[in-house]
């Protein structure tokens, strides 16, 4: 058997399995077998979780290592990393003001508990510090779909689109994603956001996500989309960042900046799986 902890942040939901658990196991194949939503538990990924010492304070820390939904390996999900931190500060008791580290493919996220409230944390996490590149992407039927590729640690195509539906060229954003995130200018595949400006410090936005497909949240996907309307000085910091899951929040101060992204984690169950 192999307990888990399900949780979600914004609608984007994961499971958390620790590494002793999981020992033995394929992850790729685990993940893939647990995450589907009518075989399953059901999630958009794992969290595979190990305990470990901060080398700065001599504090508990963690070490994540990431599945999503389809088996693939993916550097770091804010959603996810935060859900781990709402995991981790019910396991220590972590207080606000507390700060958790947690090591992910992407490197160390430090993340600072703002509020407890049963169940459901309200984190900031430090996203590092984006890169970004216009960036123009021509699909297979010669339409050329203008961009920024940006990276949170992970890889991201960002639209800015006009009109309330998210459509671009009067295609489907879901169409459009499903294209661009295998697109060959991406050999390892990318996250595709299209973005809304909805007045200078608000932002609606609709994600594809990497080996998942449509989501209703994001982490790095909120982090990437912000990015990309601050560096072209279409908004203003802090930036309110609406998914459909709901809202985060996302301050950053420029090129060389760390990001900071806040937003609440739920814990919503636990059990146990064969």
């Amino acid at each position: 058997m192999i307990p888990f902890t399900k949780a979600h942040a914004c609608g984007n939901d994961f499971l958390i399995v620790t590494e002793e658990a999981a020992a033995g196991y394929d992850w790729a194949a685990l993940t893939r077998r647990l995450c589907d939503r009518n075989t399953g538990i059901g999630a958009d990924g794992i969290e595979f979780f190990a305990w470990t010492e901060s080398t700065s304070s001599g504090k508990k820390s963690g070490r994540i290592r990431l599945h999503n939904a389809d088996g693939s390996i993916a550097e770091i999900s804010g959603n996810g990393t935060r859900c781990v931190a709402a995991w981790m500060a019910e396991a220590i008791d972590a207080q606000p003001g507390d700060e958790l580290e947690i090591t992910t493919d992407a490197g160390l996220r430090i993340c600072h508990i703002e509020a407890r409230d049963g169940q459901t944390v309200e984190v900031t996490t430090g996203m590092g510090v984006p890169s970004f590149a216009p960036h123009t992407v021509k699909l297979t039927d010669g339409t050329d779909i203008v961009g920024l590729e940006i990276s949170t640690g992970n890889p991201h195509f960002v639209i800015v689109v006009h009109n309330p539906e998210f459509t671009v060229h009067h295609k489907p954003w879901q169409q459009i994603g499903a294209e661009i995130c295998v697109h060959k200018d991406f050999p390892h595949q990318t996250n595709v956001e299209f973005v809304r400006i909805a007045g200078e410090r608000e932002i609606e936005i609709r994600i594809f996500e990497r080996g998942v497909g449509p989501t209703s949240s994001s982490g790095t996907g909120s982090s990437a989309s912000a990015t990309a309307v601050l560096a072209l000085r279409q908004c203003l910091s802090p930036l309110t960042v609406v998914a459909p899951g709901g809202p985060q929040t996302v301050a950053w101060d420029g090129p060389g900046a760390e990001l900071r992204l806040t937003g609440p984690a739920a814990l919503i169950a636990r059990g146990e799986a064969w």
